[in-house]
Parts: structure tokens; C-alpha cells; sequence
């Protein structure tokens, strides 16, 4: 196994692949998967479901369980590949707080190839009217933010290939 960063955040709108390429990695690396959307409350689901935007109130507890996960993937030295949206810098602040050594991958993807996958997905909870708060809320990767960037069409074995290369230059 390669060295890894504690856990990998895979971030983007809906749609971008998050899970996918998530999966993929944890796979390739040998590490726990979460599946972020796991962890909504189903307050949040069913807000979604019914077409209506999360706000932080919303998603403050939500980000502080994938924190908490975070936090127990450092303790116990396993490390760790999370999919979550982490749309904004201060949500990505909060993890980086929760462990050392955290990394994020983000999966940058245009509205309307974002908004047709959405829309193609069979029984998610988020509709495909909800993509344009998500781009509303977006704070892509800033260059101070331990990452990389990646167009998210691009193959998802492709991306995790990418991925384990840069991960390899940061240890």
C-alpha cells in the first residue's frame, strides 16, 4: 500500500461523481469509504426531496458527523476516502480541523453536464432543480487548500490514477 493522506475528501456539486471516484479510491488505497449523504438527517432528505435548498443551520450537524468520521479515521490511523459536497471553504476549514494530513479531491463539472446527471439518477433525494444552489453555494478548491483539481468528466479510473500520483508527490 501506498503512503496516504489521513483521509481523502472527494468534493463537487451533485452530480460530479463523487461517490464513484470515492469508492474507486478507497478501493485503490486500501481505506474505509464514507458516503457523506449517508450521514444527512432525513429533516435534510426530505427538504431536499422537496426541492428546497439546505442552508449551514441545515447542514451543521450533518458536517459535524463527517467531521467526527474524519476525526476517527485519524485516531485510529486508518485513513480513510469521505464523498461529501464540501461546497464552501468553511466546511472544508471544519475538516481540516478534525484531522492531520487531510487532502481533498474536487471534481469540478459545467451546470448542465452536473444538472443531466442529477436528472438521470434513479431514486437520490436530490432533484435536479437543486443543482443551481449548489452552484450558488460552490467555493471551489482554493490554492491554499491541500488538494487537487480535476474535470470530472473525465474516466473515474483516470481520476483515481491522478489522485494516487499526487498523493505520492505530497509524501
Amino acid at each position: 500500500m501506498i503512503p496516504v493522506p489521513t483521509v481523502v475528501v472527494v468534493m463537487g456539486v451533485s452530480g460530479s461523481g463523487k461517490s464513484t471516484v470515492g469508492r474507486l479510491l478507497a478501493q485503490r488505497l486500501a481505506v474505509p469509504f464514507l458516503e457523506a449523504d449517508d450521514l444527512h438527517p432525513a429533516a435534510n432528505r426530505a427538504k431536499m426531496a422537496a426541492g428546497h435548498p439546505l442552508d449551514d443551520e441545515d447542514r451543521r450537524p450533518w458536517l459535524l458527523s463527517i467531521a467526527e468520521w474524519i476525526r476517527a479515521a485519524t485516531d485510529a490511523g486508518r485513513g480513510g476516502v469521505v464523498a461529501c459536497s464540501a461546497l464552501k471553504h468553511e466546511y472544508r476549514r471544519l475538516f481540516l480541523g478534525a484531522g492531520a494530513g487531510l487532502w481533498f479531491l474536487y471534481l469540478a463539472l459545467d451546470r448542465g453536464t452536473a444538472g443531466r446527471r442529477v436528472a438521470g439518477r434513479a431514486g437520490h433525494f436530490m432533484p435536479a432543480r437543486l443543482v443551481d444552489s449548489q452552484y450558488a453555494t460552490l467555493e471551489p478548491l482554493r490554492s491554499d487548500e491541500p488538494g487537487l483539481t480535476v474535470d470530472a468528466v473525465t474516466d473515474p479510473q483516470t481520476i483515481v490514477d491522478q489522485v494516487v500520483r499526487a498523493v505520492r508527490a505530497t509524501r
